[in-house]
């Protein structure tokens, strides 16, 4: 008997609803106090992701098979990392002067 292959898209829809989940109750058990942007954020997506399968409609913004798009997995870890209490600094350089090898 011959199994169904998975279904990549509900894959990725339960993957990112339980990681919005657990972005929300990792913040909620820290006690952590989430902005009131992020939490609009995680609860617009999560609906988004249960009515449509994906929380963007821009194919151009994400993979085909992915359910969140890549700005949106960026701003899940941050809200993440607020919960865990992780500060996360950006480390931006300036342009540098290439210096020639000696010769």
């Amino acid at each position: 008997m011959k199994r169904k292959l998975p279904d990549r898209k509900a894959q990725a829809k339960r993957a990112a609803l339980n990681a919005l989940r657990r972005a929300r109750r990792k913040a909620e058990r820290a006690g952590v106090k989430l902005s009131e942007w992020e939490g609009e954020f995680l609860g617009s997506v999560e609906d988004r992701l249960k009515t449509f399968g994906r929380a963007f409609g821009d194919p151009e913004k994400g993979a085909p098979g992915e359910a969140l798009s890549a700005m949106q997995h960026v701003k899940l870890k941050e809200i993440a990392a607020k919960a865990a209490g992780e500060k996360k600094t950006l480390s931006r350089r300036g342009f540098k002067k290439r210096t020639k090898p000696d010769e």
